[in-house]
């Protein structure tokens, strides 16, 4: 890699800029600068990623790259992110060595290495594999896929209570939680098994499925998003309510687990990630059909809130908000969350960008 690297101006938005306000609390920068990570986070409302993390000068430093509706979110080893957008799976790799920057400031810089048309599949979550193999939610077709070099994907499981696969969003189905480098468990809106069936069971219709058994594990949940296994327990956004929470497994001869609520945020709850004991919570402000009438519209008169876009840092010891981002203005709604371990301050480039043509690296002889 050449010298010329460090000079290269950081990627930007390609679409027109919304207009938003940025607020935080006085802690998080230090905190991600402790954990030595930045946080990612994806809008498929503004079409942007972003990664929020410490500067040299121990500021706050938000970078954002223009992806076509990005969504799913997830780190595949120490130097690469997998990401679902519109109608691809992208693969970025950090180009950086350890002792390079980007204009000083980024430690990390993941250009756009594998680019996987797939079509408009209306991907979700998605995971990789301890044998490095991709598999995301296939919302549009009710299934887990992998990426196939034929075919827009190949299906590798799908719940038992959707007859065929089919092009029909019937059960909603957005949520995946790896383990042990396996896909383990998922989220449904509903067991719904026809075209759009989701959108009438929103308000308790929701479970987790276990995949290895395909039974359902928990049941009752409202639109429930997220599902992450971490520290032993399977965690769960109940999304409709505004809770973060974990799952009581079924064990012995009980049939069925239960959703056990930890804290409660003001928003409609996607994207969750880990560090510790800490739960880094994506929070957006419901704003269409698809969101009203759910019991977090009481929830929030309760509390006199409104309700919120951002991320808040839960102590899951006590349910208490520690840390916090805010985003207001044109952009309420997020999608995933990522905590991007071994970076302080890491930026992405756009596929679309002049940066991923002219940014050049090559791998020492």
């Amino acid at each position: 890699m050449t010298e010329e690297v460090q000079q290269i101006a950081a990627s930007k938005a390609e679409a027109s800029t919304p207009k938003v306000e940025y607020s935080l609390s006085g802690g998080i920068i230090a905190r991600l600068a402790r954990m030595g990570a930045t946080l990612a986070f994806t809008s498929y409302q503004s079409g942007l990623l972003y990664m929020l993390g410490s500067s040299p000068q121990s500021g706050a430093q938000l970078h954002q790259s223009g992806m076509v509706k990005p969504m799913g979110l997830f780190q595949a080893g120490p130097g690469a992110l997998v990401l679902t957008t519109g109608a691809e799976v992208l693969r970025l790799e950090n180009v950086l060595a350890p002792d390079q920057r980007i204009n000083q400031v980024y430690d990390g810089c993941f250009m756009p290495r594998t680019v996987h048309i797939t079509g408009q599949l209306d991907a979700h979550d998605v995971g990789v594999g301890s044998d490095g193999e991709v598999v995301f939610v296939n919302t549009r077709y009710n299934c887990l896929a992998t990426l196939s070099t034929r075919h827009s994907f190949r299906p590798i499981w799908r719940p038992a209570f959707v007859t065929e696969l089919v092009d029909e969003d019937r059960c909603h189905l957005n949520g995946l939680a790896m383990r042990d480098g396996k896909p383990a468990f998922v989220t449904a809106v509903s067991r719904s098994n026809t075209i759009d069936g989701w959108r009438d069971r929103r308000a308790d219709g929701g479970v987790v499925i276990d995949v290895a058994s395909g039974e359902v594990v928990c049941e009752g949940l409202s639109m429930p998003h997220s599902p992450r296994w971490h520290d032993g327990r399977l965690w769960v956004l109940n999304s409709g309510t505004g809770e973060l929470g974990y799952v009581e497994l079924p064990t012995g001869e009980e049939k069925m687990g239960s959703f056990v609520p930890v804290a409660f945020c003001p928003g409609f709850l996607r994207g969750l990630a880990f560090h510790e004991q800490f739960a880094f919570v994506g929070l957006s402000r419901p704003r269409y059909k698809r969101f009203e009438g759910l019991p977090l519209d009481e929830r929030l008169k309760q509390a006199d809130s409104e309700p919120w876009c951002g991320v808040q840092v839960i102590d899951t010891t006590n349910g208490a908000c520690v840390d916090w981002f805010r985003i207001d203005g044109d952009v309420g709604e997020l999608y995933d969350v990522e905590i991007v371990n071994g970076f302080t301050c890491a930026m992405t480039v756009s596929p679309n960008s002049v940066d991923s043509t002219t940014l050049i690296t090559f791998e020492e002889q």
